[in-house]
């Protein structure tokens, strides 16, 4: 239990050391995929040592310590008790954050679809007459499907080729569910903030992984950088953070990235990027056994 339970916190900061070698190496869409599965473990069982190190005040309380020095039992002492008093602090800042990015992920949900009221159900692309360039894929909700808001001044600014590369980009989020992949992060990053840098990668590759499936849609690499790279150059302002969009996340990158041949998949390091997500797991395991032991030994 002494180490076991600091394990989760140790492998959250060693997952968000790699993330961006695994974005660069590995394939989009399984090395968001893999860090989206892996973070998730880690934060889960990040929460869950947490709450491990605030249950061991329960070996503290005094009608604990009275009866077990009345019976004539050892009592030992499985973390310090400054330790537990301050996970139990963070807990209760985890289930704040958590329920912040809760209600933020959802209120932009909200407010997107709400820009989307009075169109037809059946109607897939909405335009917004807006002078702010922007794309943004909805995922659908109770049955009805997805759509692509779309502004004026984006589809404007844009030829009638590119115009069909960011469609393709916004089928993409839709039709894999991003929205949801980038939900189940941020709530992982809520719980535990050092994964910051994983949620930030999986954003990247989230949007890469959408350049590249527009690319084999129109079946041009070319038209699709500039595509992406004029969008960029005619937006004028950031879209709201829980939000997918089309001009947003290291544009640069992903048009160098277009400009070159797609990223092999290299099965060995997402297996490995996967196997670092579990350990966490393991460990909090470990550790829950570890002070179901000791609770026995001190309550019997």
């Amino acid at each position: 239990m002494r180490i076991d339970v600091y394990t989760p916190i140790l492998l959250s900061l060693l997952l968000a050391a790699v993330s961006p070698m695994v974005s660069r190496r590995v394939a989009p869409a399984l090395a968001a995929r893999v860090l989206a599965v892996s973070a998730v473990l880690t934060a889960a069982a990040t929460t869950w040592s947490l709450l491990l190190l605030a249950v061991t005040l329960i070996g503290q309380a005094p009608p604990v310590v009275a009866d077990a020095r009345a019976d004539g039992h050892p009592l030992p002492e499985p973390v310090p008790g400054t330790i537990a008093v301050a996970a139990t602090l963070a807990l209760l800042l985890v289930v704040v954050r958590v329920h912040r990015a809760i209600r933020a992920e959802f209120g932009t949900r909200r407010a997107l679809r709400t820009l989307c009221a009075g169109h037809p159900p059946d109607t897939e692309l909405v335009v917004a007459a807006s002078p702010v360039p922007q794309a943004f894929a909805i995922p659908g909700s109770g049955g009805a499907p997805g759509r692509i808001l779309v502004t004026s001044a984006l589809l404007g600014a844009l030829e009638p080729a590119e115009r069909r590369v960011l469609l393709a980009h916004e089928r993409a989020h839709l039709t894999h569910r991003h929205a949801s992949l980038a939900t189940a992060v941020a709530l992982a990053t809520a719980a535990d903030p050092f994964l910051a840098p994983v949620r930030t990668t999986v954003t990247f590759l989230m949007e890469r992984w959408a350049d590249e499936q527009a690319a084999d849609a129109v079946g041009d690499r070319s038209t699709t950088a500039r595509a992406l790279a004029r969008a960029a150059l005619t937006t004028r302002r950031r879209p709201p953070s829980c939000a997918l969009n089309f001009t947003d996340h290291a544009v640069t990158r992903r048009i160098a990235a277009l400009q070159s041949g797609p990223p092999p998949h290299l099965w060995p390091l997402a297996a490995s990027t996967l196997a670092l997500g579990a350990l966490p797991a393991l460990g909090a395991a470990d550790a829950t056994g570890d002070l179901l032991r000791l609770l026995e030994h001190v309550l019997t």
